[in-house]
């Protein structure tokens, strides 16, 4: 059946006028999946399943909150535990004593570190870890590999190169306010390429404040490299940095670093840890984390009881139940049937990611392809794109569903005549890549 969503393709007309770039995160903007058919807005949402503003309902299986929800959609234990804090006051001229409960529970889990400062969101806690490794160290420049947020000391890069960000997930970032001052301060290197690293090292060593990479992503590390990268920050006397805000609490309770074995100076966790509510935590060691005191880091609304309560009741729940084994378990099965499926139908595709955060691309016609599949799985009731960001709500039937309907979507592609017949199926517009003005 074709599905419609004349509700929320009209609040998506509207978000236009009123929000520059429609949306508050880039990675939910419906141009970034099909515009004109992909919804865009929610209604509600519970375990596995979304309904859109027009009532339809989907088992979503794709982002997942954008990697946040890991627990599942208003998960009952998380939501209960927020309602009577809620009950109890959010906010008073007085802390909340999560906080310090929080920190004791990240510390457990992270025996390496020694304190904990915290925020809202992931970028802004790297921005936090930024200024603590230049606090700490006195010096201005940064090497980094991997994807960490919107903040002027990583879209400096591209001040120097206007495409030195692009193998770092997003091509095409605009450096449009970014002060031309910052050009110099930041310097990528590639995953697994530790020459990469030893170059930056070797140029501008004496002056780097931090390394900082994302532990896993798309690859696993070889030829131990996260050994290596450790190694050189320790050389160069730079704050070694691991980005966790998307790798922490899929594999492993706690950092994907725990199970690699490499411990760093300072990790940064947000998306999972809250289910949802915002919060982010800056965990390090505490000869660096001191150099918070002598600069100047604070927000009133990092003092709300919400985001201490919904994470420690999310990684208590988490580590009860060993959520990382489903979520594994789930992302295993679906990369298998990917490959599966997309043989059976002669269908070229490229599998990446770790088991919990899986990706998928066509390897021709890419935006054309995707937004023709998103389409399908929404007429079969499945919210679906190129990427799966496991939820401990996924169930195995969950996934059998999901599959089936692939198939089916799959087939259908395989019989098209060339990309001009897909497209000319379309309800909607191929998949934007990059960064793209939205019209």
């Amino acid at each position: 059946m074709i599905i419609n969503s004349p509700k929320s393709i009209a609040m998506q007309t509207r978000a236009k006028d009123l929000i520059p770039g429609m949306t508050q995160l880039l990675s939910k903007r419906p141009d970034r999946f099909s515009e004109g058919v992909w919804p865009g807005y929610f209604s509600r949402a519970h375990g596995s399943n979304v309904w859109d503003l027009d009532d339809n309902r989907f088992l979503d299986m794709s982002i997942g909150g954008i990697g946040a929800t890991i627990l599942g959609y208003a998960d009952k234990d998380v939501d209960l535990a927020v309602s009577n804090a809620i009950c109890l006051g959010v906010a008073s001229s007085l802390n909340c004593p999560e906080e310090v409960e929080l920190a004791d529970l990240l510390l457990e889990l992270h025996p390496w570190a020694d304190m904990v400062r915290y925020s809202l969101g992931g970028g802004e806690a790297m921005a936090i870890a930024i200024r603590i490794a230049r606090a700490s160290t006195g010096r201005n420049c940064v090497a980094f590999c991997g994807y960490h947020g919107w903040h002027d000391w990583y879209l400096a890069a591209n001040l120097s190169s206007s495409d030195s960000l692009d193998e770092h997930l997003i091509k095409g970032l605009s450096v449009a306010g970014v002060p031309l001052g910052l050009k110099g301060t930041s310097f990528p290197f590639s995953y697994n390429n530790i020459e990469s690293l030893e170059a930056i090292v070797g140029s501008h060593g004496r002056d780097l404040a931090a390394i900082v990479l994302e532990p896993v992503r798309s690859r696993e590390p070889n030829n131990q490299f996260l050994e290596q990268v450790a190694a050189l920050s320790r050389e160069c006397g730079a704050v070694f940095i691991f980005d966790e805000v998307s790798s922490g609490f899929r594999i492993i309770c706690g950092g994907a670093h725990m199970f690699y074995g490499v411990e760093p100076d300072i990790a940064v966790f947000a998306k999972s840890i809250g289910n949802g509510y915002p919060l982010a935590a800056v965990v390090g060691r505490g000869d660096v984390m001191k150099a918070a005191e002598v600069t100047f880091i604070s927000s009133s609304n990092w003092t709300s009881r919400l985001g201490y309560v919904a994470a420690l009741a999310t990684i208590r729940k988490f580590r009860a139940l060993e959520v990382n084994v489903n979520l594994i378990r789930c992302g295993h099965l679906v990369q298998s049937g990917w490959a599966r499926l997309a043989e059976k139908h002669s269908i070229d595709i490229n599998i990446s990611g770790i088991k919990p955060l899986s990706h998928f691309s066509f390897t021709s016609f890419n935006q054309i392809r995707k937004a023709f599949f998103i389409q399908g799985m929404l007429d079969r009731g499945i919210l679906a794109s190129t990427s799966y960001y496991a939820m401990n709500a996924h169930t195995e039937i969950d996934v059998e569903v999901y599959l089936k309907a692939l198939d089916e979507v799959f087939e259908d592609m395989s019989k098209c005549e060339g990309p001009e017949s897909m497209f000319s199926r379309l309800r909607g517009s191929p998949s934007a890549e990059g960064f793209q003005r939205l019209a």
